[in-house]
């Protein structure tokens, strides 16, 4: 081969030339387990946070009639006015908050929305704070825009499973702090947060003038026995001049994962900053997927209702299964779809991930995933069918007890 046709490599010396903030990223502990099981034939897949069925077929015919009708140009930044008057119909049969479609704002996913919010409140040098173990990537979007994630440890006994201590959240802000980051229902650990909890969160960002940035993408996958059905929410304690912004996101709820498409809520003064984020960011959502995401608020309901009820029984399965084990330590979550559980005798959780991958042929996320707090669990999701959670709680028991 010549030297004018020899490939190009590029120098390690490029790294040290890139923002320290976007080389210092961690490497996810999900995706490496992911992609060290990928193929294995019969391995039962439960590591991501996502179900087993596909989008419902109403919702993607909307998209390909959207795509049939020539709906490919730029559109509305903030989102079509169809889907954001669907959101804002959604959320008040929801909450019953005011009807008003100039509170939402149409993102590419769920954790854009987490990306834009962050733009919006933090910036470098600032501090948001986060209960931990957590979803990684609310850190991560932080960290890439040069703040500093300050994990606020939560409290766990197996009696009341994971629970928020408010002077432990209110002793870590600084005067460098700006957001309170409130997942609840909570990916990893299930924890919601009972209304006490979000009237003490909102009081600590009322008292030193913080932001909340509230992830309640969960909010439907909550199975208290004679509830409402949804958890407790900012929704209902807030005034409208709270600082407080929404994300949410269409991928649990209506199983579209692969879409890539959410929303955030906020006050109507912000529109035009939010306007503003998305355009440079990605200019907008493309229109036939915000086609597909009408169909999904308009007509998914019953949808929803058999994706929750398929995840309480896979929790019931879980636990039932795992309590016939001495060496696992865990509470049965109140919300989300994910079981977080700490296994004796097991000080490695990354190697176990791997070696339940190689010994019994299921995939679950170790817990070093999910920052402070989470080195000595495990994370199983549980949104599948019976037969398939059945079947990976055997095997994973069935390993425990070998």
């Amino acid at each position: 081969m010549s030297a004018e046709s020899a490939p190009f490599v590029p120098s390690p010396s490029l790294l040290d030339h890139i923002r320290p903030q976007a080389l210092s990223l961690p490497e996810s502990g999900i995706v490496e387990v992911m992609n060290y099981g990928r193929g294995r034939e019969g391995l039962i897949p439960l590591w991501a946070g996502e179900g087993d069925l596909p989008t419902p077929s109403f919702i993607s015919e909307a998209a390909t009639r959207s795509l049939a009708a020539g709906e490919t140009f730029y559109t509305w930044q903030r989102g079509i006015p169809e889907l954001r008057a669907a959101i804002a119909g959604y959320m008040h049969r929801l909450y019953g908050v005011t009807e008003d479609p100039e509170r939402y704002y149409v993102t590419g996913s769920g954790m854009q929305s987490i990306q834009i919010a962050l733009q919006l409140t933090l910036s470098a040098g600032e501090e948001i704070l986060i209960p931990s173990p957590s979803w990684p990537n609310a850190a991560a979007a932080a960290e890439v825009i040069g703040a500093r994630p300050v994990y606020v440890p939560f409290a766990f006994d197996e009696a009341r499973g994971f629970w928020l201590d408010l002077d432990r959240l209110e002793s870590a802000v600084t005067p460098r702090t700006r957001v309170i980051f409130i997942n609840s229902p909570a990916n990893p650990t299930g924890f919601v947060a009972p209304l006490d909890t979000l009237r003490g969160v909102l009081d600590i960002a009322r008292r030193h003038g913080l932001w909340i940035v509230a992830d309640e993408i969960y909010g439907r996958f909550f199975f208290e026995e004679g509830g409402s059905g949804l958890a407790p929410s900012f929704h209902d304690i807030m005034e409208p001049e709270d600082r407080i912004l929404f994300v949410q996101t269409f991928s649990k709820n209506w199983a579209m994962t692969g879409w890539r498409l959410g929303w955030i809520e906020a006050h109507p003064a912000l529109g035009p900053v939010l306007e503003n984020l998305i355009q440079y960011s990605t200019s907008g959502v493309a229109a036939f997927m915000q086609r597909a995401g009408v169909a999904a608020l308009e007509r998914g309901e019953s949808f929803v209702a058999h994706q929750i009820e398929r995840a309480r029984r896979g929790r019931d399965i879980v636990a039932a299964g795992l309590s016939t084990s001495n060496r696992v330590r865990f509470a049965s979550p109140p919300g989300a779809f994910y079981m977080f559980f700490g296994v004796d005798g097991e000080a490695d959780m990354r190697a176990l991930a791997l070696k339940l991958v190689d010994e019994a042929n299921i995939g679950l996320a170790p817990g070093t995933a999910f920052g402070p707090g989470g080195e000595n669990y495990i994370r199983m999701c549980f949104a599948r069918g019976e037969a398939q959670i059945s079947e990976a709680t055997a095997r994973l028991v069935g390993w425990l007890k070998r």
